[in-house]
């Protein structure tokens, strides 16, 4: 628990002082003062005054952050100071709010520009078989197939496949795979289904498309069980059962339960030679009263793993049109949201966040940062809607102020704030509820 609400604050403070930087950085740049550069709230635990009279101040609880600018309020003039925000050109005033939000977009190129130029080890492309009366089952793929390209854009692993095929599914109703069958290349048409609820199944799994399981390795033998008695040792690999070729853990183990007291006849591959071995498997019963067949093996094996990185330039590249994918596929949920097309229980709140800030530490630190990157490119997405209290709600003042001549009326201003707090408390209070259903079911 602690690990995870670290690993949460850490992120959340990355992400909110890149974003603050991102104000700070082109506000200094156009000239205007700095009063105060605050992450958090709460207790100020660390204080410090630079050169330029700009207070830098940390707070216990990371959960938010600002930058005060002076204004015609700290001057206390009826005319502002030539150094403050208010005295900037519209246009200034719009890129220095704009700079937080696009300062987490670059922030996500950033991370994964590093991800692709050091290096990924990434399970392969390789599919298991299908489930009957899915997409993948009546496309005629096949256990062991290699997807090598989907609507011909190259895919190189197993995630690289899931995103395409998400990108898809928020578009489009079928797309083409390219798949690579015992060295030949075919074009399947892949059906689509609808991105209703994320959280409750994998669209994957409901295309059909899983990753190929384990090989049936033995990795370890029980003493005294039926395998042992019959000679079987760690580091086998079983060809076939009862001379039917066996590709995966699940299909050996599906047969073996379904033959208790049952003779079989294992075909396996040892030091480089094919042996066979008989084995019978003993009864067991389950709770539910059905009678299965075990003969005390562990099996499985790591999956296929390609390794993926890049030079600088393209690695670069490469985090850039991630971020772009990204940023468009999360506004088109989003879309889709409001018209019904995608459920409402898609949106997650801070425990969802701070439960995947801790899986992906676990991992490893290629998962966090990979974590890290997304929820900026969310962060930077959301700040820039045109919603009043937001990035984006300032910049549609300022777009206004453009066009007309003239800021809008403060009046106008006071109601956008309050329909804006309005709209912010029921998507904190959605995403909240959405995250106790996740917890309780």
């Amino acid at each position: 628990m602690l690990f995870t609400l670290a690993s949460f604050f850490v992120a959340l403070g990355i992400l909110i002082t890149f974003h603050e930087l991102g104000h700070y950085w082109v506000a200094r740049y156009f000239g205007v003062r700095i009063l105060k550069f605050s992450i958090g709230f709460g207790r100020t635990i660390i204080k410090r005054v630079d050169k330029h009279g700009t207070e830098w101040a940390l707070s216990a609880i990371p959960l938010g952050g600002y930058v005060k600018m002076l204004d015609e309020n700290d001057t206390g003039a009826s005319n502002c100071s030539p150094d403050s925000f208010q005295a900037q050109s519209v246009w200034r005033r719009f890129a220095i709010v704009a700079a937080g939000p696009l300062f987490n977009l670059f922030l996500a190129v950033f991370l994964y520009a590093i991800i692709n130029l050091t290096g990924t080890s990434e399970p392969a492309a390789l599919i298991g078989t299908p489930a009957a009366q899915t997409s993948a089952s009546r496309s005629g793929l096949e256990s062991g197939d290699r997807i090598v390209a989907v609507n011909q854009k190259a895919t190189d692993s197993w995630p690289q496949v899931r995103w395409a095929l998400l990108q898809e599914m928020g578009s489009s109703r079928s797309v083409e795979i390219t798949i690579d069958r015992n060295g030949q290349n075919f074009e399947k048409t892949l059906e689509l289904p609808s991105l209703d609820d994320l959280s409750k199944q994998d669209p994957l799994g409901q295309v059909g498309l899983r990753l190929q399981p384990s090989p049936p390795l033995v990795r370890g033998v029980v003493p005294n069980e039926p395998g042992e008695k019959a000679g079987l040792l760690q580091g086998d690999l079983i060809r076939a059962i009862n001379e039917v070729p066996v590709k995966d853990v699940t299909q050996a183990i599906q047969i073996i339960r379904q033959n208790p007291d049952k003779s079989l006849l294992l075909t396996l591959e040892r030091d480089g030679a094919q042996i066979s071995i008989p084995v019978t498997p003993s009864q067991h019963k389950l709770e539910n009263g059905e009678l299965i067949g075990r003969i005390g093996i562990q099996l499985g094996a790591d999956p296929v793993m390609v390794t993926i990185n890049h030079g600088l330039a393209q690695s670069i590249w490469l985090g850039f049109t991630r971020t772009i994918d990204t940023a468009g596929f999360t506004i088109r949920m989003m879309g889709k949201m409001l018209i019904g097309e995608v459920s409402l229980k898609n949106v997650s709140g801070p425990v969802t966040i701070a439960d995947y800030a801790g899986q992906t530490a676990r991992i490893g630190w290629v998962a966090y940062i990979s974590f890290l990157a997304l929820v900026s490119i969310s962060l930077g997405v959301l700040n820039l809607l045109p919603i009043p209290m937001l990035d984006g709600g300032h910049l549609l003042y300022y777009l206004y102020e453009i066009a007309s001549g003239k800021p809008p009326s403060p009046k106008w201003v006071e109601i956008g704030q309050r329909v804006g707090f309005s709209l912010l408390a029921m998507l904190m209070v959605l995403a909240l509820f959405n995250d106790l259903v996740r917890i309780f079911t």
